[in-house]
């Protein structure tokens, strides 16, 4: 088996994680995965959801979309059409849970961070990249919330990381760009914590069902690559050198 960019089957394509690229967001991460990039910006309100009114608690939501021309032919926008698809409604409620599952509620206090990811070229993988860049722009929104009194501790109880895998041409492989995504026997994309928890999994056979084995393998090259996107994760955020 030969990917078509060259990689080995436990490869991911290379990620970079540029902070602090929105002048006005108060937490911001520009996320690269090879040809995948996605603007992700975090952003404070003193508010939260009429239903979360008297609660104590606050709430951390999403949004996503893919711009006009973050593919090879021109898209709407959904603003254009009326109506958000249900591929855009169903990821960026993952994105928000995949966030809210990371962050003490009770410690934001009613208060509400909204993230905006939005795609600027999309090569595969936009969900997963957008999730790892998403938590870089939260921490660094909540780093603001300390740094201004708004928050006497960080809200972050953990970080939170994303890849997709999938078996191409047999063979379990990490990290699809979409010239494999497009073709694989089965796609699966995992939200793995830095602690190793899960907070979601979504596997899909695209042509014959895939055995538990096959499974366990994809489980596995996903925690490694969430381990090595929880290290990169860090680096961006200066926790580690």
């Amino acid at each position: 088996m030969q990917r078509p960019s060259g990689r080995s089957a436990d490869a991911m394509r290379h990620v970079e994680l540029i902070t602090d690229v929105s002048k006005h967001a108060e937490g911001s991460c520009l996320a690269k995965f090879g040809d995948t990039h996605v603007l992700c910006t975090a952003t404070v309100e003193e508010n939260v959801p009429p239903w979360r009114r008297s609660s104590g608690l606050g709430w951390v939501t999403a949004e996503y979309g893919m711009l006009p021309r973050s593919t090879g032919k021109r898209m709407d926008r959904e603003a254009a059409r009326g109506k958000q698809s249900g591929r855009t409604l169903e990821i960026q409620r993952l994105i928000a849970r995949a966030l809210r599952g990371v962050v003490d509620l009770s410690v934001l206090g009613e208060r509400q961070v909204r993230i905006d990811c939005d795609v600027i070229q999309a090569d595969g993988g936009t969900r997963t990249a957008s999730i790892t860049g998403a938590y870089v722009a939260l921490y660094k929104a909540m780093q603001y919330m300390v740094k201004v009194r708004l928050c006497e501790k960080l809200p972050i109880i953990d970080s939170v990381s994303a890849i997709s895998c999938g078996i191409y041409e047999g063979v379990p492989v990490l990290d699809l760009d979409y010239a494999e995504d497009s073709s694989a026997d089965t796609d699966a994309n995992f939200v793995i914590t830095g602690k190793g928890g899960v907070i979601e999994i979504q596997g899909t056979a695209e042509k014959e069902p895939f055995s538990e084995e096959e499974f366990f393998k994809l489980f596995d090259l996903a925690k490694a690559g969430c381990a090595d996107l929880s290290h990169l994760q860090k680096v961006a955020l200066g926790l580690e050198g």
